[in-house]
């Protein structure tokens, strides 16, 4: 079996603030996280804003202290243990922030190779070696403000693997990216994992998480709300069925004419040229087959499947 890195169990925490008219207000990021993460996977950590993604990503990586609870990190106590935490994890956060714009990408990488005290010709061969695993060998002697926003998030990476943890914490890291960029660090990260890493992945791109995830877990409100693998989040905890139809003729008033069929929630039609194609959402295991092809006519429905709900689909009909 595989170790378990991340160990949370009933962990708090509240922050506060003053409103308007200076009256405190509280607000409970995380309310009793429990959660354990096994070693050498991708897990994916997805929720809407607010719901304590990046609190809890803060508080694994040592930048917050929980208010109770017990969380540990590769064995250590993120508090007690914050240093030995510190040197086996690596955090890579999306945007540009965090980077010297008028050094050149080496010069950037052996700053932070500095602050991890790695020193000398042992900081000169690391920094070669993840400017290469980032695929920024030739754009290492360019000045950072020169580099495009999918050159500055590979630089992010190629500076959380300085130390080369075992843990490695990324926090939306293909936020703003170009289809290239993203698509360049989605083949990074598998190959990472084939190394005995682990990632905890959070991201707002559902097709980025069933891509990468080998598991997932869904907060809200500072609890965990559904877990399992990508193919078990749609199937055990979407709230809906779906059916996809292709009409031979058109038929604008479709997502009307359907809506009040019982047991249909949502209709959503999209024109392919001449093809209509239309997606139902039903609540689960109600079978409206029928009155569809009643109200449609059989014979102009060129096709009809049933199928699993998208991870999208399945994460959405949680929160709707």
């Amino acid at each position: 079996m595989m170790e378990t890195v991340v160990q949370c169990s009933n962990v708090v925490r509240t922050f506060v603030s003053r409103n308007m008219i200076g009256k405190k207000q509280e607000v409970r990021a995380l309310d009793g996280l429990t959660l354990d993460i096994p070693g050498g996977i991708v897990f994916g950590l997805l929720g809407p804003n607010g719901s304590g993604k990046t609190t809890t990503i803060r508080i694994l990586s040592t930048l917050l202290t929980p208010d109770s609870g017990q969380v540990r990190v590769l064995g250590y106590h993120v508090v007690k243990e914050a240093s030995k935490v510190r040197k086996r994890i690596g955090l890579i956060l999306g945007g540009e922030r965090g980077l010297y714009g008028r050094l050149t990408g080496t010069e950037n990488l052996m700053y932070f190779a500095a602050l991890n005290n790695i020193g000398g010709q042992q900081a000169s061969k690391r920094v070669q070696e993840v400017l290469e695993i980032a695929g920024l060998n030739t754009a290492k002697g360019r000045l950072v403000e020169q580099y495009s926003r999918g050159m500055k998030q590979r630089l992010h990476v190629a500076r959380g693997l300085l130390a080369d943890p075992e843990l490695i914490f990324m926090d939306e890291p293909t936020i703003g990216l170009d289809p290239m960029g993203a698509q360049e660090l989605h083949q990074l990260i598998p190959q990472l994992v084939k190394q005995g890493k682990t990632i905890l992945l959070t991201t707002h791109y559902m097709s980025e998480a069933d891509e990468l995830s080998n598991q997932i877990a869904i907060i809200d409100k500072g609890k965990i709300i559904a877990l399992g693998s990508p193919s078990d989040i749609k199937r055990r905890f979407s709230k809906i069925g779906v059916l996809e139809l292709i009409l031979r003729q058109s038929r604008p008033r479709a997502i009307e004419e359907l809506t009040p069929i019982q047991g249909i929630k949502r209709v959503i039609s999209n024109m392919d040229g001449p093809i209509q194609r239309l997606t139902i959402h039903t609540i689960p295991d109600v079978n409206v087959k029928g009155s569809v092809e009643l109200i449609l006519g059989a014979d102009n429905i060129e096709s009809i499947v049933t199928r699993d709900p998208t991870l999208e689909e399945a994460y959405l009909s949680m929160f709707t």
